[in-house]
C-alpha cells in the first residue's frame, strides 16, 4: 500500500532562489493581474461557465500543438480565441450564452481526447495540461504574459466604460447605444487570452480558482468595480505567490496549494459576510 508523507524541506529557502521560481513567481504577477481585472467582468456578466469552458474548449488546441510539434500555448490560444469568438457571437444575451457554450464545449473535449489518442506525446502532456506546471514556465513564456497584460490594460482604458455598463445592466446599455455584441466579442476574446496564460499555473480543470474565486471573494469585500479588480488581483497573486512558498516548504503540487489557498479565502469572505449579516 502507498502512503503519502508531507515533510518539511529545510532547503526550502534555496529552492525558492532557483532561477525556475523566479520565472515561476514573475508569472504568477502578470496572471493575477489579468486574471482579477477580467474576474470581476466574468461574475458582473453572469459568464462564469463560459470562461471555465474556455480552458477546456482550448484542450484540443493545446494537444493538436503537440502533435505538430508547436507550442502547447500557441495551439491552446488559438482554440481558446476561436471558441471566444464563437460563443460570443452566437450569444448575444445570456441565456443564449449558456447553449452556444455548452454546444462547442463539448465538440472541443471530444476533439481534444481524439488528438491525445493520435500522439504519446499528446497523452504525456495531458497531465500539465489539466493540472497545470508553473514551475516550468520559461522566459519566453513570461514576455508573452507581460506583453498581454500591457495589451489588456490598454484594450480596457478604451472600452472600460461601456464594457462595465454592459455588464452591470445590459438592457439598459443597449437602450443607451452600447454595442452589446461587440461587447460581448471583446469580452470573450480577452478572456481567452487570461484563460491562455493562467492555463499553465493551475490546469484546465482548477482555472475556475484563479479567474472566478478571487473575484466572487472581491465582490464580499469591495464596494466598487475597480476596488474589486484591484482586491481580486491581490487574493490571486497571495494565492499563487503563497501556494509557490508553501509547495516548497512542504513538497506538493503548486497547483493544489494555490486553488486551495484561493478557496480558503473565498470562504473566509463568505463567513464573514454571514456574521455581518446576524
Amino acid at each position: 500500500m502507498n502512503t503519502v508523507r508531507f515533510s518539511f524541506d529545510p532547503q526550502w529557502m534555496e529552492t525558492l532562489s532557483a532561477p525556475f521560481m523566479t520565472n515561476a513567481f514573475l508569472a504568477g504577477l502578470c496572471i493575477a493581474l489579468a486574471a482579477g481585472v477580467m474576474g470581476y467582468f466574468t461574475i458582473a456578466r453572469h459568464s462564469t461557465f463560459a470562461a471555465h469552458a474556455l480552458a477546456h474548449i482550448g484542450l484540443p488546441g493545446a494537444t493538436g500543438a503537440v502533435l505538430l510539434g508547436l507550442p502547447v500555448s500557441v495551439g491552446l490560444g488559438v482554440f481558446a480565441l476561436g471558441g471566444a469568438l464563437v460563443i460570443g457571437a452566437l450569444g448575444k444575451r445570456a441565456s443564449q450564452r449558456e447553449i452556444a457554450t455548452g454546444t462547442v464545449l463539448a465538440f472541443a473535449t471530444g476533439l481534444g481526447l481524439f488528438f491525445a489518442r493520435l500522439s504519446t506525446s499528446a497523452s504525456q502532456q495531458m497531465q500539465s495540461i489539466l493540472f497545470g506546471s508553473i514551475l516550468t514556465i520559461t522566459t519566453g513564456q513570461i514576455i508573452g504574459f507581460a506583453v498581454f497584460d500591457v495589451i489588456l490594460i490598454a484594450v480596457l482604458a478604451i472600452i472600460y466604460r461601456p464594457l462595465l455598463f454592459s455588464s452591470v445592466d445590459e438592457q439598459v446599455a443597449q437602450a443607451k447605444g452600447v454595442p452589446i455584441g461587440a461587447m460581448n466579442v471583446a469580452f470573450m476574446a480577452i478572456m481567452a487570452g487570461v484563460i491562455t496564460i493562467a492555463v499553465p499555473a493551475v490546469g484546465t480543470l482548477l482555472i475556475f480558482a484563479l479567474v472566478i474565486t478571487p473575484a466572487a471573494t472581491a465582490n464580499i469585500l469591495a464596494g466598487s468595480p475597480f476596488k474589486a479588480m484591484v482586491v481580486a488581483s491581490v487574493l490571486c497573486l497571495i494565492s499563487i505567490w503563497g501556494g509557490l512558498v508553501l509547495s516548497a516548504m512542504f513538497p506538493a503540487p503548486p497547483s493544489f496549494i494555490i486553488v486551495t489557498l484561493s478557496t480558503l479565502f473565498w470562504a473566509l469572505a463568505k463567513a464573514v459576510e454571514a456574521l455581518r449579516k446576524h
